[in-house]
């Protein structure tokens, strides 16, 4: 028997990925006339937003969220290495 998310769990985690992605662009200093400089604090925020983005799709979107125990904990190990090496670099 497959296990899916109901239509309303899928609705509402589509509703937190927009709302993330506007809460993303909306702490992005360039958006008016004054000069941008980058800043750490905002860039580790939108890392880690975009971590958790990156798992609700995996989870909800490309039906992780079924899959046999070992999947979902590889699936989510593979994000924090992808996650952690890119905000290492940023960091580096």
């Amino acid at each position: 028997m497959i296990r899916t998310a109901p239509v309303q769990a899928t609705t509402a985690v589509w509703l937190l990925l927009s709302a993330i992605t506007l809460l993303s662009w909306a702490l992005a200093p360039g958006h008016g006339e004054a000069p941008v400089s980058p800043s750490t604090s905002i860039t580790v925020l939108v890392v880690a937003l975009g971590a958790v983005k990156g798992r609700l799709i995996i989870r909800y979107f490309m039906e992780a969220r079924t899959a046999p125990h070992w999947l979902r904990i590889a699936t989510d190990a593979w994000l924090v290495v992808l996650w952690g090496a890119v905000l290492g670099i940023y960091l580096w």
